[in-house]
């Protein structure tokens, strides 16, 4: 289903059945922000009407965010990745980054690189670390890129630590390990 149609500009509406209803208890990741637990469904009064809304507090801040409940799609509110898609991550990791990407400017590569960590993709996510880790290892990475490379770090070892419900080191030692093999074949 076409969830954006350029000539009219205008959002569709995917089906009520596509939408994931998320319980109290339920983990969940919001784009750019990470992981959370949803704490409450609460109905609260906006401009005079009632709206459900989700209370989600991110485990690696305790920042509380309301997400609507109808808005869930567009906001990018979804599941944490299952188990069996995390050697796809790495395969994604191991493989060689596009070089274009070391003859573009630094603020041109931010801004492409925050697109993608705003997708709330792993896939996405996992390619933006990816990239910086690789380039930091040729040059120097600008503020705003070590900044992207931070995030990208965090919100990737996170999801997949909570995912695989193992510690947050372990995964890193993981990644760690995937660049290792990739710059010994290298050389």
């Amino acid at each position: 289903m076409k969830l954006y149609d350029k000539k009219s500009k205008d959002k569709v509406q995917p089906p009520t059945t596509c939408l994931k209803k998320f319980r109290v208890g339920d983990l969940a990741v919001y784009p750019a922000h990470g992981v959370g637990r949803i704490d409450a469904i609460e109905c609260k009064v906006v401009n005079g009407e009632k709206h459900d809304f989700y209370i989600m507090k991110i485990l690696e801040n305790g920042m509380v965010i309301m997400i609507p409940t109808w808005n869930v799609h567009s906001v990018g509110l979804r599941e944490l990745i299952q188990e069996h898609e995390i050697p796809k991550i790495y395969d994604l990791m191991r493989n060689q980054r596009d070089i274009a990407a070391e003859s573009q400017t630094w603020n041109r590569r931010y801004r492409d690189y925050m697109e993608k960590i705003k997708t709330g993709s792993l896939f996405d996510v996992a390619e933006v670390f990816r990239d910086l880790y690789l380039l930091k290892l040729t040059k120097d990475l600008s503020f705003g890129e070590r900044k992207l490379y931070d995030t990208a770090q965090t919100l990737l070892i996170k999801e997949l630590s909570t995912s695989r419900q193992t510690t947050e080191n372990t995964i890193l030692l993981e990644i760690e390990s995937l660049f290792i093999q990739e710059t010994a074949e290298v050389q």
